[in-house]
């Protein structure tokens, strides 16, 4: 093929017949929000942002990843013993004392459910051994996540900085933080259901102290099939929340950061609800590749049999889209292979770009096998001559 293969996808019409009315069209002046993300729980593709790149302070969404951390690495039966620092840590607390012991099983309720500091702490101390090898554990997992623009120095997202930079990450690192946690962790069913309790109670190891605690993630009562969100404000950081919500066969994850500061409490329930509803009207999934894609033929050099082979795909990709989406799928500008080939031999890539910014490539196989004409074939053709 000489000529380069684009097909352009435009949805316009199939998302008419698919959703006959859209939700208007959501724009950045619509968000509270200084910077804002939601992504599709399944990829991760980014489907909104509003500065979705931009670093920020955080605050309490930090616990997310320490609740991760600790189911990943720690035994919910340990007993945790606390100590003079995690109990001198600034509100929001729990009250926990210097000496007191607690299961961590219990004290992960009261990090998620109402975002205690010094619980945090506690736990940070408890399950790295001690704080800064902790701080150590979030920033090398972030790594194996994929962020390059998220920096922890605390576990309870308190604001600080050091030579290095300050507690930060982004909307959009802040939404694959929690897609890792709800959808990729081995204990995302424990992550889960510690998020979506409403009220926990427990006591300290010797009975001396009970506590309840109460879940302040208003949207598990605003909406339905929120499978986890947590809250965060601090002085720098403004009202913050990060959730993922499950739609059909959907997955949507929002992270919201600078969303108002006192007494905008309430901007974040509103932000968190243009963009989950905007998802729900706007999004469809579309079968961008199967098995039938028809990719054509590509010439064979010094092939014995043929001199061509069928091409074919085994990858089957469907993406979230709206109307607007425009998807290019462009096959690699080869023209001719040579032989030896084998059935299966993978001789170019589909290169797939969502609104003109690459996406992923798919490989693009040979169908027939093909034997290449060497000096053993010429040989028998020339006994097959004669004799």
């Amino acid at each position: 093929m000489k000529k380069l293969v684009s097909f352009v996808l435009i949805f316009f019409l199939v998302f008419q017949l698919i959703t006959p009315v859209y939700a208007e069209e959501l724009n950045e002046n619509q968000l509270y929000s200084l910077s804002a993300a939601m992504i599709d729980g399944n990829n991760g593709r980014l489907l909104y942002g509003k500065n979705p790149n931009e670093q920020r302070a955080m605050a309490s969404t930090t616990k997310i990843m320490t609740l991760i951390l600790a189911l990943e690495y720690g035994n919910l039966e340990d007993i945790i013993t606390v100590s003079s620092y995690a109990s001198k840590m600034p509100d929001v607390q729990l009250g926990i004392k210097e000496g007191e012991q607690y299961k961590l099983g219990d004290l992960v309720y009261s990090m998620m459910l109402e975002s205690h500091n010094d619980v945090a702490v506690a736990i940070a101390e408890h399950v790295g051994g001690d704080l800064e090898s902790f701080i150590n554990m979030m920033n090398k997992k972030a790594m194996e996540i994929g962020l390059s623009n998220t920096y922890f120095l605390t576990p309870n997202g308190l604001d600080m900085e050091d030579e290095s930079g300050k507690h930060s990450s982004t909307a959009y690192e802040m939404c694959l933080i929690m897609k890792y946690c709800v959808m990729d962790s081995p204990m995302k069913e424990e992550f889960m259901a510690i998020c979506q309790t409403r009220q926990y109670t427990f006591s300290d190891y010797n009975n001396k102290r009970t506590f309840t605690v109460d879940n302040k993630n208003a949207l598990l009562d605003k909406m339905d099939n929120v499978l986890a969100g947590k809250t965060g404000f601090t002085v720098d950081a403004g009202y913050c929340y990060v959730c993922a919500v499950s739609y059909e066969d959907k997955v949507y994850i929002v992270a919201l950061l600078g969303c108002g500061w006192p007494n905008n409490k309430g901007y974040k329930w509103k932000d968190v609800t243009k963009l989950i509803d905007y998802g729900k009207s706007e999004f469809e999934y579309v079968k961008i590749i199967d098995r039938t894609y028809d990719i054509g033929e590509i010439k064979v050099i010094d092939g014995i049999q043929d001199d061509k082979t069928k091409l074919y795909v085994t990858d089957e990709i469907e993406l979230l889209l709206c109307k607007d989406d425009k998807v290019d799928i462009i096959c690699e500008n080869k023209d001719v292979i040579y032989a030896p080939v084998t059935r299966g031999d993978v001789v170019k890539k589909l290169n797939i770009y969502i609104n003109d910014e690459f996406y992923t490539s798919v490989n693009v196989y040979a169908e027939d096998s093909i034997d290449k004409i060497d000096l053993s074939y010429w040989v028998y053709r020339i006994f097959d001559m004669y004799f």
